[in-house]
Formats: C-alpha cells, sequence, structure tokens
C-alpha cells in the first residue's frame, strides 16, 4: 500500500512542477500590465489544479463546513481576519480555492526565493515578514494589515506560526489577536485535519477526506490579546479533537 501511495504522491509531484513554471511565468507577465485583483483570481488558478491534482492523482478529497460563517463574493467590502490551525501545504493551496475572497497570507519571506512558486506570489499583495526581526515584522504586519483590511481585504494568519504534526499542537501567538483588535476586525478561527492526508515536511500523500471546519466570527470589542486567542485556540483545538479523534486518543495503557 505505502509502494501505491509513493508511486501516486511523485506522479502528484511531477504535476506540481510541471504545472506550476509556465503558469508562474505566465503570471508574472500578466502581473506586468495587472495588479490587485485582476491578478489574484488568475494566479489562484493553478492552486485549483494543485487541489485538483491531489484529489484525482492521489485520492486527497476535502469536505467544508461552516462557510456560511464569512461574508459572500457579494459582500466584497466586508473585511475578516482568517485565523487557522496549520498543519500541512494542503491548506495553504487550498484555502484560496475555497474563500469567496482574495486573501493576503502573513508568511515568511523565505518563501519568495522558491523558484516560479514564489516568485510569482510576491507578485501579489500580500504580507511577508522576516521573523527574525520581530519588532520590524510586527510593525509590517500591522501596517499592511491595516491597509488591506480597510479596503475590504482578508488576511489569514497560522497563530501557531508553523506547521505542527498530527495530533500536535503548537504555541498560539498573539499576532492575530493584537491585529484583529488593532482593525476592528473580526477573527473566524478555522480547523483543518490536513495532516491526515499530507503529513508536514513530506510529499507523501494518502488518499481520504480532510475536513476543514469554519468557525463563527468572533467580536474583538473590548477584548485584550491574550484572551482573545486563548479563546481561538480553545475552538480549534476543540474542533481539531473532534475532527481528527484518531490522531488525539490516549494510548492504551500497559
Amino acid at each position: 500500500m505505502k509502494l501505491v501511495w509513493a508511486l501516486r504522491s511523485a506522479l502528484y509531484v511531477l504535476w506540481l512542477a510541471g504545472t506550476v513554471v509556465p503558469w508562474a511565468i505566465l503570471m508574472l507577465v500578466l502581473s506586468i500590465f495587472v495588479r490587485g485583483t485582476r491578478l489574484y483570481w488568475p494566479t489562484m488558478r493553478w492552486l485549483r489544479m494543485a487541489i485538483w491534482g491531489a484529489r484525482v492523482i492521489c485520492g486527497v478529497r476535502h469536505r467544508v463546513t461552516g462557510l456560511e460563517h464569512v461574508p459572500t463574493a457579494a459582500e466584497g467590502t466586508k473585511a475578516v481576519l482568517l485565523a487557522s490551525k496549520h498543519q500541512s501545504a494542503w491548506e495553504t493551496f487550498a484555502y484560496p480555492t475555497i474563500m469567496p475572497h482574495p486573501l493576503a497570507y502573513v508568511f515568511k519571506r523565505e518563501l519568495l526565493y522558491v523558484p516560479f512558486f514564489g516568485w510569482a506570489m510576491g507578485r501579489l499583495d500580500m504580507i511577508h515578514i522576516d521573523r527574525s526581526k520581530r519588532a520590524e515584522a510586527w510593525a509590517k504586519v500591522e501596517s499592511q494589515g491595516r491597509r488591506i483590511m480597510g479596503q475590504g481585504g482578508w488576511v489569514i494568519m497560522f497563530p501557531e506560526g508553523t506547521r505542527a504534526p498530527r495530533g500536535g499542537q503548537g504555541t498560539y501567538k498573539s499576532g492575530a489577536a493584537r491585529l484583529a483588535i488593532a482593525t476592528g476586525t473580526p477573527i473566524v478561527p478555522i480547523a483543518v485535519n490536513a495532516a491526515k492526508c499530507w503529513p508536514r515536511r513530506s510529499w507523501l500523500l494518502r488518499p481520504g477526506v480532510i475536513d476543514v471546519v469554519i468557525g463563527e466570527p468572533i467580536d474583538v470589542q473590548g477584548r485584550q490579546p491574550d484572551e482573545l486567542m486563548r479563546q481561538v485556540e480553545q475552538w480549534i483545538e476543540a474542533q481539531m479533537r473532534r475532527i481528527d479523534p484518531e490522531a488525539y486518543a490516549e494510548p492504551a495503557a500497559p
């Protein structure tokens, strides 16, 4: 079985490599003429191909619940801040294909140096930071987050900062809560069990269904960052145990 998974995963990696190069070149050329949402949606078509390839080649499907908790495409100027569990590369590919509005990721600037993929991403209106310079990074997140959400944009952050292993939990940092409070923007928490099919730091995909659960917006008025982030953390981690119970099962006593 693992050999079959490995072969299908290898084919998927070839699919990604074979499609990202021409698509990124096309988007880099397009970015000379258009920016903003007119560039965002064509660029995201490659992510749709990536998610389609994961489903067709590797049998990785997904289901979404709670999409009614985010504004519709018609509510174009209603900003939210998405705060998501982070387990895999899958959700970074999938969220722009799920959400009805352009997303501005907060991400480490090293991703800009990834050939083709990073170059194209660098032409989009997103927030890339140097994590080694915390004060400077926060100042950039706050200033650009204010600008983007002031224009009705959506910002997405991963409070744990990096991918957590399946069944694991990182430290939830308060940056997303601080930005939400500073801008008066509701936080929408998201739980996702992507490591069930695509583990972190691995290209060995396993067939199955990934659950994406979108929570109700959390009002930030009058809240403190640490207390607000604890509420986000508690909701996400409770949902993780509901949608992936076997990953959090206690080991049997000897």
